[in-house]
């Protein structure tokens, strides 16, 4: 019993620390489903420095729930969705440790003094947002695309989660271009006839053909809002290079996977690159960004500037996550208006700029959320129908 005991500890530890193999991370599952442990995985946790320093006090219950929650998930999307697989780049232990960090409700906060408990006064339940698409064809024709619905035409189905375009049998000499709408509170998956992969973000619109003309470029138009593409390489369709096109720039792509962020209330447009290469061209200067770069251009003059990021944190949103690192309140609220569908107000325009870091579920409630974001500057929160007040 000691010696395993010893083992299941370092096995966290290696687990905490990334460092953990295949094998070894099935084991601690397992060890964790077994209720008779309950008890002693919040031992361990609590006893281990690294979680006591940066996570606090966290819900044991909420705890357990969502490690079954997430686990289940992270099951499912890579049975059901290999893409997920190549894109993301986790490693299997990065994606359990992202699991652990939403398990302890999330409490790695850069705030000054520690969080309050102070009572939260709520009059109105916020849902998180769900699949959801509205769907502007050719003719002008509307279909609204959600979860538990499904749509199927000529060449198009779609499951109410996502919509795939087939590949045309023979190429049509006129090009029919279709929009997909996302409102605030949704999200939706879209494969393109030529085999690219589109997730599309809350509040973004794409437009994009029907069918790629044989042989020629490839272009599609992210009218606003935040995508990110897996791109069908260049060689499977006799060269023909894929564009991105938006107000601020024309993203040229060979082959590769990367998000544009382009939304209506930013002052820039930002685009990540993950894998492969892309040129980034604003019509007065043109770069080529490798992996892990992200380049901005300003949509007031077109200044273009080019930086390295943490890819898993611009593109966490795909799977689920939230991933905030040191960002000011006022750019995590307009995120969280985004997905939940809520105005954000702030009474005291002095906490707009304090910082935050910390890992979040989307599948969570606004109210628990604002709560884990809660501090000795922030005392009260009041949530209004659509509307919440920060004070």
């Amino acid at each position: 019993m000691k010696n395993e005991k010893k083992k299941i500890e370092n096995l966290l530890i290696k687990f905490l620390l990334k460092e953990a193999d295949i094998d070894e991370l099935k084991h601690l599952e397992i060890w964790i489903s077994d209720p008779k442990n309950e008890a002693l995985f919040h031992d361990y946790i609590k006893t281990n420095t690294m979680i006591n320093k940066t996570m606090g006090d966290y819900d044991k219950k909420r705890a357990k729930a969502n490690i079954v929650r997430r686990l289940n998930r992270e099951k499912s999307i890579f049975r059901s969705k290999s893409r997920i697989v190549s894109i993301v780049r986790y490693s299997t232990a990065a994606i359990f440790a992202a699991i652990l960090t939403a398990t302890f409700i999330y409490k790695d906060i850069l705030f000054s003094t520690q969080l309050k408990s102070n009572p939260v006064q709520v009059n109105s339940t916020i849902k998180p947002g769900t699949d959801k698409a509205t769907l502007i064809r050719e003719d002008g024709s509307v279909v609204a695309l959600e979860k538990g619905t499904s749509f199927k035409t000529q060449g198009i189905s779609s499951n109410g989660e996502q919509i795939v375009y087939e590949t045309p049998k023979h190429s049509s000499s006129k090009i029919i271009y279709n929009i997909l709408n996302i409102p605030r509170g949704g999200q939706f998956f879209l494969k393109l006839s030529d085999g690219t992969e589109v997730w599309l973000n809350s509040e973004s619109q794409l437009r994009y053909p029907v069918a790629f003309r044989d042989g020629q470029t490839r272009k599609v138009e992210l009218d606003y809002g935040e995508a990110f593409f897996n791109v069908s390489p260049s060689t499977a369709h006799r060269g023909a290079k894929f564009e991105v096109i938006n107000n601020s720039q024309v993203i040229e792509v060979l082959g590769t996977q990367f998000n544009i962020k382009a939304y209506k209330d930013d002052s820039a447009v930002y685009t990540t690159l993950v894998e492969g290469k892309v040129k980034v061209n604003t019509n007065m200067v043109e770069k080529t960004l490798v992996p892990n770069e992200q380049s901005r251009v300003n949509v007031v003059n077109n200044e273009l500037s080019v930086r390295l990021v943490d890819v898993e944190n611009e593109i966490s949103w795909i799977k689920g996550i939230f991933h905030f690192k040191g960002k000011p309140l006022k750019d995590i609220m307009r995120v969280l208006s985004r997905w939940y569908d809520v105005d954000f107000v702030f009474e005291n325009k002095d906490l707009e700029l304090i910082k935050f870091k910390g890992t979040l579920d989307k599948d969570q409630p606004i109210e628990e959320i604002l709560s884990i974001m809660k501090s000795s500057s922030i005392n009260h929160y009041e949530i209004r129908d659509k509307k919440i007040i920060i004070k």
